[in-house]
């Protein structure tokens, strides 16, 4: 069964003035003891702070919040690409990440070579690895395309391959990111179906997105994100509606909602 647990986690980015990633200066410092003396030329940007969040199998939760929130932030500190500085988190089951295009790709090999290189990674054998190969080619139709270098590739084509890799292996735990609504309209109608799919498919849904009807449809939890820190964690709905309006509900007014038994049967449909 799978769950996540994120307990008091916490992430720095540190960011440096270019000046201060001279090898010539950084020698010098070390040379005269003065090696990390001068804070100046760092700055450290707080990404995440104190986030505990738990999540068991059936939930389904929307991360909202403006530019720069730490929505992909957390994704990817739940991936494992991020390591907290402080806090830890428990991921149990098997987890996949939309959170990048390009996420996972090795940009000299070919389309083809990166979809083996995938099966390889979620321990498949020959016989399931030309089953993977042949539904990400009908799926992505990139045709010859698949036998050229992946830097060669448009964005389009990148998405394209991308997700049809993404989708076509199942998970317990879902990561997603809102590029997954990127590439031409083509695309993202014969994608829906798939996605759909995979998104019923998940014991657990983390999905980040700016795009409030696809948090409404595929989530029955938000957490609204403001500056690196949870400022809000409760029923979709009224989540959205108090981020949207820029307002926070009493904690009655949260209860309520819980409580909600129009929500409630909402949660209980299939694919909610």
């Amino acid at each position: 069964m799978a769950r996540i647990r994120i307990e008091n986690v916490s992430l720095d980015f540190p960011l440096y003035h270019g000046s201060a990633r001279s090898l010539k200066k950084t020698v010098f410092a070390a040379a005269s003891g003065r090696l990390g003396e001068d804070k100046r030329q760092r700055v450290v940007v707080q990404a995440l702070r104190n986030i505990d969040i738990e999540l068991a199998s059936g939930d389904r939760l929307g991360l909202v919040g403006t530019n720069g929130a730490g929505k992909t932030t957390l994704l990817r500190t739940i991936a494992g690409i991020y390591e907290p500085v402080v806090g830890r988190i428990r991921v149990e089951g098997s987890l996949n990440a939309l959170l990048d295009p390009a996420l996972g790709m090795n940009l000299d090999l070919t389309g083809r070579e990166n979809i083996m290189l995938r099966g390889l990674y979620n321990g498949f054998n020959q016989a399931q690895i030309r089953l993977l190969e042949d539904d990400v080619a009908e799926f992505a139709e990139l045709g010859e395309f698949l036998e050229l270098p992946v830097r060669f590739y448009s964005s389009g084509m990148m998405v394209r391959l991308s997700f049809a890799m993404a989708t076509a292996i199942r998970p317990q735990v879902l990561l997603m990111d809102e590029w997954f609504l990127a590439g031409d309209a083509n695309f993202i109608a014969k994608a829906r179906a798939r996605l759909e799919s995979v998104v019923r498919g998940a014991e657990i849904l983390v999905l980040s997105s700016h795009i409030s009807s696809a948090i409404l449809e595929w989530c029955t939890r938000a957490i609204w994100m403001d500056h690196g820190r949870v400022r809000m964690d409760g029923p979709a709905a009224h989540v959205l509606a108090c981020y949207e309006s820029g307002t926070e509900p009493t904690p009655q007014a949260l209860a309520e909602a819980a409580a909600d038994p129009v929500l409630e049967a909402a949660e209980a449909e299939p694919g909610a």
